[in-house]
């Protein structure tokens, strides 16, 4: 199989009728974050087996058709002794990879970040496809206010992320694009609106300038939405609408699939959001989650740390996964939901 039967074949294993990717690439220190709201130590042994439990879900594929997986997860491994990688692909999973090495403050640019990784992509990437995986990952963030993001930021993260999609399909890599504008402020819907499609502009200027080939590749935005200090959040209805607005503006057609982030929602609000979106099409792409938070939450609430919630925990990831694959096809209703999940907090 040739690199482009390859790319299509990873492609058209993500981007099925009714599932979404798992986001389970949590750094080291946010991994820590997470554990500690729950009670939990991020020890070598706890992380493995969180990951375990995450990954060994009966049923899981059912509802997710991929997940993304932290470095330190490749090489990690499964009760069995198997690799985590290999654990994945048992259970119908296409491991995927984060490849970027963080956000850093863009120089010149006050409040604006940049990030990095790009130095021995390559090469990482080549060691990552002998260990399983088959997609990867690259994070930009763009903060937001009235000034923010500069036209710098929003140049320089389209440049990184199309750079990034570049040397992954020279890899045989299919690559996810994540630009984030990130919903922390007091912004309001129309000023994400705004800021979203400059740097959707930005991104798919780039990836042309790149050669990137766009059947190739995956898209992960944030939802436009209010920040979260904004008095007035607006309804689903509100924030699918606009969403959708600016992807019909700026994200051409040949993009197989556009897979959200939840980014800071709560899972119920998050799903509300992609089914409003769904409900909307039909559309020139697939409208699909790759949430982090929003699939994890409850599975870390019902796990604490304890060997003897496993069950619990993955019934609670495979409902979350089964609201999360109804919102993908408009099927989903807030009724559906259990109480933790209406409830839950920001975070």
């Amino acid at each position: 199989m040739d690199s482009r039967d390859l790319l299509q074949a990873t492609v058209d294993l993500l981007v099925q009728p009714g599932k979404g990717i798992l986001a389970a690439d949590e750094s080291g220190p946010t991994i820590a974050k997470r554990f500690k709201a729950v009670g939990v130590e991020s020890t070598d042994e706890n992380r493995r087996a969180y990951r375990h439990l995450l990954l060994a879900t009966p049923g899981l594929s059912a509802y997710i058709s991929g997940v993304i997986l932290y470095e330190e997860t490749l090489m990690q491994r499964a009760d069995d002794s198997s690799p985590l990688p290999e654990l994945a692909t048992r259970q119908g999973l296409v491991p995927g990879i984060k490849v970027d090495a963080g956000k850093i403050p863009l120089a010149l640019a006050p409040g604006d970040e940049i990030t990095q990784g790009l130095d021995g992509l390559a090469k990482r990437l080549a060691a990552y496809k002998e260990h399983g995986a088959r997609f990867a990952k690259w994070r930009a963030v763009y903060n937001v206010s009235d000034t923010l993001p500069s036209r710098l930021a929003i140049e320089a993260n389209a440049d990184a992320l199309a750079r990034y999609a570049a040397i992954c399909q020279e890899e045989a890599v299919v690559p996810i694009v994540e630009p984030e504008v990130l919903m922390d402020g007091g912004h309001t819907l129309e000023r994400c609106a705004e800021a979203t499609e400059a740097v959707l502009h930005e991104v798919f200027d780039a990836l042309h300038r790149h050669r990137v080939v766009l059947e190739h590749m995956l898209l992960k935005p944030s939802m436009v939405v209010a920040g979260k200090a904004q008095a007035r959040q607006a309804l689903a209805t509100e924030v699918a609408a606009q969403t959708v607005r600016v992807l019909r503006r700026r994200v051409p057609a040949a993009v197989p699939g556009i897979f959200f982030l939840s980014g800071g929602q709560t899972p119920a609000e998050a799903s509300a959001h992609l089914d409003a979106m769904n409900r909307l099409g039909p559309h020139p792409w697939a409208l699909s989650f790759s949430f982090g938070r929003a699939l994890q939450d409850p599975v870390l609430h019902a796990w604490q740390g304890q060997a003897a919630n496993t069950r619990s925990a993955q019934e609670a990831l495979l409902e979350r996964a089964r609201l999360n694959s109804a919102a993908r096809e408009g099927r989903y209703d807030p009724t559906m939901e259990g109480v933790s999940a209406r409830t839950s907090a920001r975070a």
